[in-house]
């Protein structure tokens, strides 16, 4: 058994772990309340342009235009959203598994990062990284969003990539955080029964200006417009899991500490036992 001394000191250890996992999780709850607002309020604006942008692409009558075909490079480009720090259960290693478990090949990707975890674990498993932007997540904007789709949607034109992913961990609720890999680029028109209604229900849509121009325009919104949702609910989904961590490593530090107050008894009511036999014994020799 151990001594009463080395229970003491791994009890004391164990409070003050418990008073920063204590303290992790108040600030994880305060960022999530903030973060879970904002992505609750851009929801339903990213949901919308995302129906509404296919549906429009359904009733063109078949485009042939560079954002709905998939380019001739075999390469293909996946956003990764990941945090700065761990201590957040399986957020980060969810989103490199999606990439690493899926049907990718290596050779093939080309991964611009948002956040180090995701970066490090990707580049230790030998992936290409293309750009690292850390800080983006800390706080997320549109205008950071305007900024990653800008440099996407050029290598997309010069030939560099073929496709573009975002792997991100979507928001449900505090508790349920859904890893999901969307495709940007090309993008997917829907084919009748999957929410569009058939040919004969429906009128075909007429661009004004020409239908490339106004493609031109519309498609670089609507991928921005989706990367920005991705980081959204990333960094609502980040605080969520971290919160969540935390508040399971604070339970787990508060039945460690029961259980080492109790061999701590039980060791301190031995010693005394001894001490009282010893005694007792010194008595009866001299008597």
């Amino acid at each position: 058994m151990a001594s009463m001394r080395d229970i003491k000191r791994r009890k004391g250890s164990i409070q003050s772990t418990q008073q920063i996992t204590k303290a992790m999780k108040l600030v994880s709850t305060v960022k999530l309340q903030r973060a879970k607002q904002r992505a609750e309020q851009s929801k339903a604006y990213f949901n919308c342009m995302y129906e509404t942008v296919t549906s429009m692409l359904a009733r063109t009558g078949g485009l042939n235009h560079p954002y709905l075909r998939a380019g001739q490079s075999g390469k293909k480009a996946v956003i990764v959203i990941t945090s700065n720090r761990g201590l957040a259960g399986g957020y980060n290693s969810n989103i490199v598994k999606l990439i690493t478990k899926g049907e990718f090949r290596k050779e093939d990707l080309e991964i611009y990062a948002i956040g180090k975890k995701g970066k490090d674990a990707l580049q230790r498993g030998g992936y290409h990284i293309v750009m690292n932007n850390p800080d983006i997540i800390e706080e997320p904007s549109y205008v950071d969003a305007m900024a990653i789709t800008e440099q996407l949607l050029k290598s997309y034109a010069d030939g560099e990539v073929g496709e573009i992913y975002l792997a991100y961990t979507g928001f449900k609720n505090t508790v349920v955080h859904v890893p999901t890999l969307l495709k940007l680029l090309p993008v997917e028109v829907p084919k009748e029964g999957e929410g569009v209604q058939s040919a004969g229900s429906r009128a075909m849509m007429n661009f004004e200006p020409e239908d490339e121009e106004a493609l031109n325009m519309i498609i670089p919104k609507y991928v921005t417009s989706l990367i920005y949702g991705g980081l959204v609910e990333a960094a609502a989904s980040e605080n969520g899991a971290r919160m969540q961590a935390m508040d399971s490593a604070t339970s787990n530090a508060e039945e460690m500490i029961d259980q080492l107050s109790l061999m701590y008894n039980r060791a301190r009511q031995g010693s005394i036992t001894q001490e009282l036999t010893e005694i007792i014994a010194g008595a009866n020799a001299i008597s």
